[in-house]
């Protein structure tokens, strides 16, 4: 049975609402607020960040099938130059917002922890479909 990586990354987005809900309740509950709205805020930062990086990754996988003109080291720079501004302005609103940045940081491992639930999905549905 072929695996449908298609299907997995489409599901990640989805993973990424639930836990930061989830979150974002658990972190109002125990700091009020300031702390729910620093880790929505990090939870949204960890979406972009994916959509990203599957953006990223699909560009990079066109430039390989390619036989045209290779282009990488623009496409590379304007990637990194999107990032560094993702990470700048994420350090600004907080700075200036005085959100807490440390719980801002936990809702950026909503992204890696939807990523472990998509792989324990796969695992326990693997040849049940």
């Amino acid at each position: 049975m072929p695996a449908d990586y298609d299907v997995a990354i489409a599901r990640i987005p989805r993973w990424i609402a639930v836990l930061g809900l989830i979150g974002t309740g658990i972190a109002g509950r125990m700091g009020g607020t300031a702390w729910a709205g620093s880790f929505v805020l990090g939870a949204i930062a960890a979406w972009v960040n994916y959509k990203l990086i599957v953006r990223a990754v699909d560009r990079l996988g066109e430039l390989a099938r390619a036989n045209g003109p290779k282009r990488t080291a623009r496409t590379g720079m304007g990637m990194f130059i999107r990032f560094a501004f993702l990470v700048l302005g994420a350090f600004v609103i907080l700075r200036v917002s005085g959100l807490n940045v440390v719980v801002a940081l936990c809702g950026l491992l909503v992204c890696p922890a939807a990523v472990l639930v998509e792989i324990f999905y796969e695992l326990l549905t693997y040849g049940h479909s």
